[in-house]
């Protein structure tokens, strides 16, 4: 009788590790996503600005904002430190990209839509992972 008590122990922790590794994976993921979204919106709101265009004002000002909301949203996730290292990096990458060149397309292209959905709303994006990841 103590053999299935064993049994019943393990397979539940077994459960329980399964489980907190999907949570984790799930987390993981969403973060990346949370940390491309910070560099994009960086970039693209700092090309605006540059572009010193009065009427583009208030698109940069939304698109800096949403960086700061990727990046607190990531930060819940994962260390404050390691996700500035980590955007950092994301934004080193996306620029490398653009090879010298000014045109967003690519990287509008790539994050604009998905972007804005993760923002608008982030349980929606953290769910599909967690359900992706089990």
């Amino acid at each position: 009788m103590f053999k299935p008590a064993v049994w019943i122990l393990a397979s539940s922790f077994v459960c329980f590790s399964t489980a907190s590794f999907a949570e984790d994976a799930a987390e993981k993921a969403f973060t990346n996503e949370l940390i491309e979204c910070a560099a994009y919106y960086q970039i693209s709101s700092e090309a605006i600005g540059a572009m010193n265009a009065p009427q583009m004002k208030a698109v940069g000002e939304r698109l800096k904002t949403s960086a700061s909301d990727a990046v607190t949203l990531a930060s819940q996730y994962r260390g404050v430190e390691q996700v500035e290292k980590d955007v950092a990096a994301a934004k080193q990458a996306q620029v490398k990209k653009l090879a010298g060149s000014n045109n967003l397309g690519g990287l509008m292209a790539q994050y604009k839509d998905s972007c804005k959905t993760l923002i608008d709303d982030p349980q929606k994006r953290l769910d599909y992972w967690t359900m992706a990841t089990m």
